[in-house]
């Protein structure tokens, strides 16, 4: 790869340890904010987690003056404007936010009203909108997935146009991110899956992305090297502590990757999917990995065969195509295996797709912002091909 030119910058602290989400007093002691709005879903609401969260937190002298624990599994903008007047009815000073994808794009989303007021939709969605830093924002994931704990994005569906937006500033990374990998223990099978292969499609097309720089490439690597190794056990045995571990790392640094190297045509499928037909976005990227690949092999043979070793395909004697062509054969075969151990759906109509939404879904993904950083041009009559194939 020729590179002139290209920037990198973390401004999110990463902390790694299990059992870290409920002591971290010392770096609260870092934060500008005492008061905080915990936000997350029903299930670790109602399961212990968030109140050991909180218990940790007041111990260390910080106080949580309230619950926001209505985040639903693809989060809303309506739901975006109810957690942010929550924190600023109890003024609260900064948020911490504990859960998977939805739970940590609703708190993104919503420090963005707590901090400028607003309209959500017309005055902040898009890229580079914000005019300074946010609140003090603390992310806890529950899942090793979306990377959400370290991206300047957050994706939120909007009835009134029944669409995803998308919102992208550097203002939206949060402050501290709290990797504790005891907390994905209790992920189910599906779920552990599902999340496993949105972090493999981020480090996929974060590293064949036409922003990939050196960085973005090597974290992509090391993180496609991780899930190979470790999503199967995971799905498999959930208590296995180690693979947990491993998956989270993974997860995290794949959302460093796509962050700065950014994303392609396997999203923007995926994310017209989510707004059209609902369906969860890391399942959408699962179904719709290999297909994408294939979509951009033309340009990126030889990315995807620089990938295909960290994947387990012996690549000596091949040429790029037949190495870039094997490592997606190993994608499906990966996928097929995930299928057999939890009923991870592999086509879009298992994903209860329905035919004539299709073309409404290709002509989406073209629209999609994800669609200018695919390393091929992103075009209607091709992209629909491969979701029929999908279907």
């Amino acid at each position: 790869m020729s590179t002139d030119f290209y920037q990198f910058f973390l401004n999110t602290k990463i902390l790694f340890q299990a059992g870290i989400s409920k002591n971290f007093s010392n770096e609260l002691d870092q934060v500008q904010a005492k008061k905080f709005l915990l936000v997350t879903d029903p299930f670790f609401a109602e399961n212990g987690v968030a109140d050991a969260i909180r218990q940790g937190m007041e111990e260390g002298g910080a106080s949580v003056v309230a619950l926001f624990k209505d985040v639903p599994p693809n989060s809303e903008v309506e739901v975006v404007k109810a957690c942010a007047a929550l924190a600023k009815d109890k003024g609260a000073e900064g948020i911490v936010v504990v859960g998977g994808g939805s739970a940590l794009d609703t708190a993104k989303a919503a420090n963005i009203l707590f901090t400028l007021g607003g309209d959500l939709v017309t005055d902040y969605s898009g890229s580079q909108t914000l005019p300074h830093a946010l609140n003090p924002l603390i992310a806890i994931p529950t899942t090793a997935g979306t990377g959400a704990e370290v991206t300047a994005s957050a994706m939120i569906y909007d009835e009134a146009s029944q669409r995803k937006l998308s919102f992208n500033d550097f203002f939206l990374r949060p402050q501290l991110a709290l990797l504790d990998p005891e907390l994905t223990l209790s992920l189910p099978p599906k779920a552990t899956a599902m999340t496993g292969m949105d972090a493999l499609t981020h480090a996929i097309e974060s590293f064949t992305s036409a922003q990939a720089n050196p960085m973005s490439d090597a974290l992509a690597l090391e993180s496609v090297r991780l899930i190979h190794e470790n999503l199967l056990q995971a799905v498999r045995d959930g208590s296995n502590l180690e693979s947990r571990s491993n998956m989270m790392i993974a997860a995290n640094m794949a959302g460093v990757a796509f962050d700065h190297a950014m994303v392609g045509v396997v999203h923007s499928m995926s994310h017209a999917t989510g707004g059209i037909a609902h369906v969860p976005h890391g399942l959408a990227n699962s179904i719709y990995l290999p297909y994408g690949m294939e979509y951009n092999l033309p340009v990126a043979a030889e990315k995807y065969a620089a990938l295909a070793p960290r994947f387990g395909v012996a690549v000596s004697s091949m040429s790029a195509e037949e190495a870039a062509r094997a490592l997606i054969d190993a994608i499906r075969s990966f996928r097929s295996e995930l299928k057999k151990l939890c009923g991870l759906p592999d086509r879009l109509r298992e994903a209860g797709v329905q035919e004539k939404q299709l073309e409404e879904i290709a002509q989406a993904a073209v629209e999609d912002g994800t669609s200018f950083f695919n390393p091929r041009e992103v075009v209607f009559e091709d992209v629909l091909q491969k979701i029929k194939e999908a279907y």
